[in-house]
């Protein structure tokens, strides 16, 4: 069956909606698509269109947290959050 490429996709998902824990998701969501991707062509398996839809939305959900991170960053060195 096609359960790595359906995994992959609801990881993909998580990983836009997960605060921090999104970067873990979306790292695991890109591996099992590839993963995935790398088998079906050697067993023609349906749910193609779930790993690549999940490996897009993996890689959305880690820049969207890379992005709030350094955010975040500025922020805090920006309004001086370490000072005492």
């Amino acid at each position: 069956m096609y359960q790595k490429a359906v995994s992959a996709l609801v990881l993909g998902i998580m990983s836009i909606f997960l605060p921090l824990a999104g970067l873990i998701t979306g790292v695991i969501g890109i591996v099992m698509a590839n993963a995935f991707l790398r088998s079906e062509e050697d067993e023609k398996e349906n749910g193609r269109h779930f790993a690549i839809a999940g490996k897009i939305c993996s890689i959305i959900g880690i820049c969207i947290q890379v992005s709030v991170l350094l955010m975040l960053a500025a922020a805090f060195y920006l309004f001086g959050f370490f000072q005492s």
